[in-house]
């Protein structure tokens, strides 16, 4: 059922998170104190029972140098620099297998799926700790982890370790660094937008049901997890509203909407509770970008599903197709396929 704003106020809102004075300089810190740090990519051969896509063990040092884990697949056998794309995952989840997640190498991507820094315990598994977790009461999850001052909360580790993911994808010999997107559902979707803003060469960037937009509307209006989280924190220490609203600022997609440049597409589900529509619509239409949006009538927080992906796909190879010559260039502006 609808619960949201009606579609042509959904159309216009454009959320009502502020941005933080400090904001472009916090990340600019957050960011220099990672490059302090050497990506140092590690690859190792994944033994898989896959014919059709190789699949490589990497490492490379994320937020504080701390080693992160992701997959590479790759087409098997393919030659020649691809188009690259780096995967981030939904709330709970981390890598998963080696041979799960095959679609965007059978699309003939290069394809790193990032693992989740301290989750992947809920539905798909993860192998990364998060070393720097901050010490302190929270609401089982991670929404409200360090949640009392921005440079202790957790999304400034998860979205240093995305733009550092980007940066790992764009390294590799068998990518084409200009041709790196940025991908990924609900919190990936959020850590795909972050990246948009925050890392250098970014081609494109895929959002679907992005979560972590106009936190301010959404901790009053959604009963869902993980919002949820944040009131059942806030319930308990009552006083600290004011401090918790003020880092969640810092990590607002919104605020990295209106700094992203990469051309977008996202989608949204108007039956969501999980990432209400609201918040969906704040995050598209504050984007600086060109943009695209899918709208999905009668889904919840799974979004369009397999259309999505496909959709992200076809806008993917026009976006990223190598553009050669002046009829390239003509072909790839009118949306011709590669």
């Amino acid at each position: 059922m609808y619960s949201d704003l009606p579609a042509d106020q959904l159309t216009a809102y454009r959320g009502s998170q502020q941005d933080p004075e400090d904001f472009d300089a916090f990340w600019a810190q957050t960011l220099a104190e990672a490059q302090a740090h050497p990506l140092d990519v590690r690859l190792e051969r994944a033994e898989t029972v896959l014919s059709t896509v190789d699949v490589w063990d990497v490492t490379f040092n994320g937020y504080g140098g701390e080693p992160i884990r992701a997959w590479l697949r790759l087409p098997a056998g393919s030659g020649g620099p691809l188009p690259g794309v780096v995967q981030f995952v939904g709330y709970g989840g981390g890598r998963g297998d080696a041979s799960e997640n095959l679609f965007w190498s059978s699309a003939g991507f290069a394809h790193l799926q990032m693992d989740t820094r301290g989750q992947g315990a809920g539905w798909s598994k993860g192998a990364t700790p998060d070393a720097s977790g901050s010490a302190g009461p929270q609401v089982p999850g991670v929404m409200t982890r360090g949640v009392l001052d921005p440079h202790t909360y957790y999304y400034r580790r998860l979205f240093t370790d995305a733009v550092r993911a980007v940066a790992a994808l764009q390294s590799l010999d068998a990518v084409d660094p200009a041709r790196c997107a940025a991908v990924g559902s609900s919190q990936g979707g959020a850590s795909a937008l972050a990246a948009a803003a925050l890392a250098p060469g970014l081609a494109a960037v895929c959002a679907n049901v992005p979560f972590l937009a106009d936190l301010p509307r959404a901790v009053h209006v959604t009963d869902a997890y993980p919002y949820r989280e944040v009131r059942d924190y806030l319930a308990v220490h009552r006083t600290q509203a004011a401090q918790v609203m003020d880092t969640l600022a810092y990590f607002d997609v919104v605020n990295f909407s209106r700094r992203a440049q990469p051309p977008a597409l996202f989608s949204v589900a108007l039956m969501d509770v999980v990432t209400p529509p609201f918040t969906v619509y704040a995050a598209y239409n504050t984007y600086a970008g060109t943009k695209d949006l899918l709208v999905w009538p009668y889904n919840g927080h799974e979004g369009g599903g397999v259309e999505d992906q496909i959709a992200a796909a076809r806008f993917l190879r026009r976006t990223l197709a190598p553009v050669s010559s002046a009829t390239d260039s003509v072909n790839a502006a009118a949306g011709s396929t590669a």
